[in-house]
């Protein structure tokens, strides 16, 4: 049994974002210290983290300094490297692990693990080439997406297809990258499970949240969301699964859309996710507390939602709404600290409170 971290153990966090800054500060909460790894400087989380080591992640000294000097390694992003990831597993324990990791960084890799533990997915096909594509859209119909296989987030890596002649022309916005052809699924709504898992194989779920896009871009996600209590269930028991097939360490973010044949996942992020935001003012234990907890080896926390919740994305000029959200009775603000507001780019969240059921 894995002893859990004192207190004033110190977390490593790949990655400086939001997330990085908010798992920074719940872990603060429990009287943890944290040290980011993030290349980039004046970073969200290095505002508010104990340490950070402003190295690339090809630094292998650097890295080594880093796995010496925290007690635990965790991450807020996908895409780290393997060779750096190589590095830090000689010396510390990395939760979630590895596996996690590998199936989610590639779109391929992880429709296929899904699948093969019995779930249902979108139709998709691997795509090498123009003749597969071709193949692929004359067998999945139209309209469907091409997809980045690796790299894609918020809209990025991905172009609609509506008739098989312009395969061609989304083949060349691949730019060369290994893509996959995924079908649309008749879908009435989406929504996602934040899951935990703790080192002891303890699973907590919080209420399903509904997610509504713009832009490719997550807009809102509220709780509760329009589900059946079979639904509900069902949603739950399926991120349980995928928590325990990977034998999984922290919180993951599941995304399920709502269909008339059932449940079926869009994605998993092997890490704390935007759509379990609401949790900060919905739940006793929020999502980075719990990934905390997690991670250190602690009990997992209670997840149950006294409130109803509606979070709001701020991305670019968002921001100019702040002062007014600012005095909304019910509006909790989260803003990241980030310099400049960009199109497209997340600013912060505002999490709005209603009465639970």
């Amino acid at each position: 049994m894995t002893e859990p971290l004192p207190q004033g153990a110190v977390i490593g966090i790949l990655g400086g974002g939001q997330l990085g800054r908010m798992l920074s500060v719940a872990a603060s909460r429990l009287g943890f210290k944290t040290c980011i790894f993030e290349p980039g400087g004046d970073c969200p989380a290095s505002h508010v983290s104990n340490f950070h080591f402003q190295k690339p992640y090809e630094d292998e000294d650097a890295l080594r300094q880093f796995a010496g000097a925290v007690d635990v390694v965790t991450y807020e992003f996908e895409n780290i490297p393997t060779s750096a990831l190589d590095v830090l597993e000689e010396a510390r324990p990395i939760r979630p692990g590895r596996e996690a990791l590998r199936v989610s960084q590639d779109r391929l890799t992880e429709k296929e693990f899904l699948t093969g533990l019995g779930l249902r997915t979108a139709p998709y096909a691997d795509i090498t080439d123009l003749p597969s594509l071709e193949a692929a859209l004359e067998e999945m119909g139209t309209p469907a997406i091409l997809k980045t296989r690796r790299f894609g987030y918020d809209g990025k890596g991905q172009v609609r297809i509506n008739d098989a002649s312009e395969a061609e022309a989304a083949l060349a916005e691949m730019q060369g990258a290994p893509a996959i052809l995924e079908g649309f699924v008749a879908f009435s709504h989406e929504v996602s499970v934040i899951g935990a898992r703790g080192v002891d194989g303890q699973v907590a779920c919080f209420d399903p949240g509904e997610n509504v896009h713009r832009d490719g871009i997550l807009h809102t996600t509220s709780v509760p969301a329009k589900l059946s209590t079979a639904q509900r269930t069902d949603a739950v028991l399926l991120a349980g699964r995928i928590l325990n097939a990977l034998d999984y360490v922290g919180v993951m973010g599941v995304e399920l859309f709502v269909t008339r044949e059932g449940l079926i996942v869009n994605e998993i992020a092997p890490r704390v996710h935007n759509s379990g935001h609401w949790t900060q003012q919905g739940c006793a234990v929020d999502q980075f507390e719990q990934h905390i907890r997690a991670v250190a080896g602690w009990p997992l926390g209670d997840g149950s939602r006294y409130a109803d919740v509606v979070m709001e994305n701020l991305i670019g000029d968002d921001m100019d709404r702040v002062p007014d959200i600012a005095g909304e009775a019910g509006a909790s603000l989260h803003l990241y600290g980030k310099a400049e507001a960009k199109p497209g780019r997340k600013m912060g969240h505002v999490n709005r409170v209603g009465r639970a059921d």
